[in-house]
């Protein structure tokens, strides 16, 4: 008998809806995370802890490979987060850090990967998604990379939502760029 294994997958939501798509998923018994961020908020007359999702428009579900179609079409899910045109698995133990350190601290921030001039990227939207290049040169929301085709150089002007960052041997070495893990 073939048992079925559980993956863990980002879900991209409509924009504040991830508290409600992780209570819907939990009511359809599907095993999801959203991990809430301690924020204190202070006003004229006073403090309050709330919490805040830490990855906006994001939620995680852990389900087997036939569960997809049951999770997408959950109310407020926009589709899987995709790695190379498949939805991108996020490993056990990527998750478990994250518990693990908003169980320890409060107020933390997200911040995106830094992206410099010769690093080497992948477009994750638009019309070169999946080409690689380098960049040589970026601004304050776009990266102009060179893009390898055919045996030219082709120069593209591209949002930095729209890159990840790639290792020397190509790889990607963390969420992409945008956030999107």
């Amino acid at each position: 008998m073939e048992q079925k294994t559980n993956t863990w997958y980002a879900l991209y939501t409509k924009p504040r809806w991830e508290k409600k798509v992780a209570d819907t998923l939990a009511r359809k018994q599907i095993e999801s995370y959203c991990p809430l961020n301690r924020v204190t908020h202070q006003w004229s007359d006073r403090k309050k802890v709330v919490e805040e999702p830490l990855f906006k428009s994001y939620v995680f579900v852990r389900i087997p490979e036939d569960m997809k179609t049951a999770v997408r079409e959950t109310s407020g899910v926009v589709n899987f987060v995709y790695w190379l045109g498949k939805p991108a698995r996020i490993p056990d133990h990527e998750i478990e850090l994250i518990q693990r350190f908003l169980q320890e601290y409060q107020d933390v921030e997200v911040e995106r990967f830094p992206i410099h001039e010769n690093d080497l990227i992948q477009i994750t939207a638009g019309p070169l998604m999946h080409q690689r290049g380098r960049v040589v040169e970026t601004g304050k929301n776009t990266v102009k990379a060179v893009l390898y085709s055919m045996g030219f150089s082709l120069i593209a002007t591209v949002k930095t939502s729209e890159v990840m960052l790639l290792n020397r041997s190509n790889e990607y070495i963390g969420a992409p760029v945008n956030a999107q893990l």
